[in-house]
């Protein structure tokens, strides 16, 4: 049986992606052993596939970093227009205060650090980010509970994340 030349070069692509995948997947969980986050950093970033390289790894996180608090942020001002209970309206403005500039400034500039290979000063923007997130959740008290949790406590997570890998980075 002869096998023509288009199906032997589709089934190749086939094999060699499939190799690539799994040595992909293979880089993604030795890094996402060493993150505090192990079982975050695996979903997050397997699905994606980065390349075969850790700088791509860290860039992915820290790109993820940014699609979240800016996802935060937006569904923060929704709920601010939407005049949720009275009680919430001030906690909720203290929370866009805090992650305007999150959005806005640190993690653009956490990104283009890391492009430079200014790991350090990334990773500081990084623990910043994590900060205002967890100053967000302190906003609300008493019978005010967070419409924010989650997300607070995401947006941290994947901070950690970030940063635990930019440290592999900086090891060299």
């Amino acid at each position: 049986m002869r096998i023509s030349t288009p199906i032997l070069t589709i089934y190749i692509l086939l094999l060699s992606n499939l190799s690539s995948e799994t040595h992909s997947s293979d880089l993604i969980s030795e890094i996402c052993k060493k993150t505090p986050f192990y079982d975050l950093c695996m979903n997050s970033l397997n699905p994606l596939n980065p390349t075969e390289d850790i700088k791509a790894v860290a860039s992915t996180m820290a790109n993820l970093v940014l699609s979240n608090a800016t996802d935060t942020l937006s569904f923060i001002q929704q709920l601010i227009k939407s005049g949720p209970d009275p009680e919430l309206q001030k906690p909720l403005a203290n929370c866009a205060e805090l992650y305007i500039p999150v959005v806005r400034y640190n993690l653009p500039q956490a990104i283009g650090a890391f492009t430079r290979g200014k790991f350090g000063f990334a990773s500081y923007l990084l623990s910043d980010a994590r900060k205002q997130s967890q100053d967000c959740e302190k906003n609300f008290s008493g019978s005010n509970l967070s419409p924010l949790t989650q997300r607070n406590k995401l947006i941290s997570n994947l901070c950690d994340v970030a940063v635990a890998i930019l440290k592999l980075l900086q090891k060299g």
